[in-house]
């Protein structure tokens, strides 16, 4: 384990949690299963096109507390920091975002994901996800590049990538294979502390 991974331990909390008055950013747990459950099924359709091949045992319990135990192991070695998306007043689980690709050294970087329920859709929950998202990334996890990679037919996500202060940078080929096939993504960054190439400052 290198001295990079030791700090970043050494200034995280067991179980992040980033709360604004409306939403919550957490680390999945146990008992999250049957919201997960309910709202992935129920938006299968919606999220496919935009995701890798589901497996045949996607939505099973027992996947789900794997990937559970496999999101804390991510967390505390320092990958990733894979979150769900809460409205707090409710407890209703929205989506998710993962701080994944962590990279210390001389890159300092991380690249980040997200999904949404297809009922939750289109009413500004993951951009108030992201406007929780990057201070904590360029705050407590000190890291200087967000990077997102998008498919280009995903106009939402471009939009809302574009609104929350990215910038598109170029084009990856055959990058990701999604929905079982290998896909063009659009990459976008976000840098912190420095003006956007506009001369802007992003929100």
């Amino acid at each position: 384990m290198t001295r990079s991974v030791f700090r970043f331990l050494s200034r995280q909390p067991d179980m992040p949690e980033i709360a604004s008055e409306r939403h919550l950013l957490r680390l999945p747990r146990f008992r999250d299963f049957e919201q997960w459950h309910q709202l992935r099924k129920e938006s299968r359709a919606f999220l496919q096109p935009w995701e890798p091949s589901w497996r045949t045992d996607e939505l099973t319990e027992r996947a789900f507390r794997q990937r559970v135990l496999r999101n804390e192991q991510e967390f505390h070695s320092g990958m990733a920091v894979p979150f769900f998306l809460f409205d707090q007043a409710e407890n209703t689980l929205l989506g998710g975002l993962t701080i994944g690709l962590i990279r210390r050294g001389a890159a300092q970087s991380c690249m980040i994901g997200y999904w949404m329920g297809e009922r939750h859709a289109g009413r500004g929950h993951m951009f108030a996800a992201l406007q929780l998202a990057i201070p904590y990334i360029f705050g407590p996890l000190e890291l200087h590049r967000i990077e997102a990679a998008c498919i280009p037919d995903n106009v939402n996500s471009l939009r809302l990538l574009e609104k929350a202060g990215f910038e598109r940078e170029g084009l990856l080929r055959d990058y990701l294979k999604i929905n079982g096939e290998w896909r063009d993504h659009l990459l976008y960054s976000r840098i912190g502390g420095h003006k956007a190439r506009n001369g802007k400052t992003p929100s």
